[in-house]
């Protein structure tokens, strides 16, 4: 299966400013359209608890949105069937189940612990990261601290505004 993580970060490295994980409140406009664009396109999209909680992901007709959670009961009231589930699986667990529905291509859109588990498990096939002009020093980290040795081989470079916001897009040389 195609796994493909998409994130936003700062040019340090991180995914959230400090303790603020409203990415809308620092990330460029640019970038809010394309990762618009990308979720719309998707029919399979994989993220952690905290990211739900902060876009306040809504279920969507033709599109299943995996949320990873150690504790899935919590939110059984808010799963709709085909389109929103919650699940504690390991992520090599939850491709092959989700591979084994039909599904070639998996959107992974965060956060940092569920992008370092897909990593740790060699998962992820591509990487598709914005990388805003800015630097915060303190921040939630890409991969939440997990140590992993990948090689990426970039395929796409794209300018996305006149303040040096890029799109850059990895494949991942497994």
């Amino acid at each position: 299966m195609k796994v493909i993580m998409i994130h936003v970060q700062s040019l340090d490295g991180k995914l959230t400013k400090g303790n603020n994980t409203d990415v809308h409140s620092w990330s460029s406009s640019e970038d809010s359209v394309l990762f618009t664009q990308q979720l719309a396109a998707a029919k399979l999209i994989v993220m952690g608890r905290k990211t739900y909680e902060a876009a306040k992901s809504k279920p969507t007709p033709g599109t299943l949105r995996v949320v990873m959670t150690p504790q899935p009961e919590r939110f059984a009231d808010r799963t709709v069937p085909g389109q929103l589930e919650f699940t504690n699986e390991q992520p090599t667990e939850l491709v092959t189940r989700l591979k084994n529905q039909g599904f070639d291509e998996l959107l992974l859109v965060g956060g940092g612990h569920v992008y370092g588990a897909f990593f740790a498990a060699n998962l992820v096939t591509d990487v598709h990261a914005t990388i805003e002009p800015l630097m915060f020093g303190v921040g939630t980290e890409i991969l939440g601290g997990v140590t992993i040795d990948a090689r990426l081989e970039l395929t796409e470079v794209e300018r996305l505004n006149a303040r040096g916001t890029l799109l850059l897009k990895y494949r991942v040389v497994q």
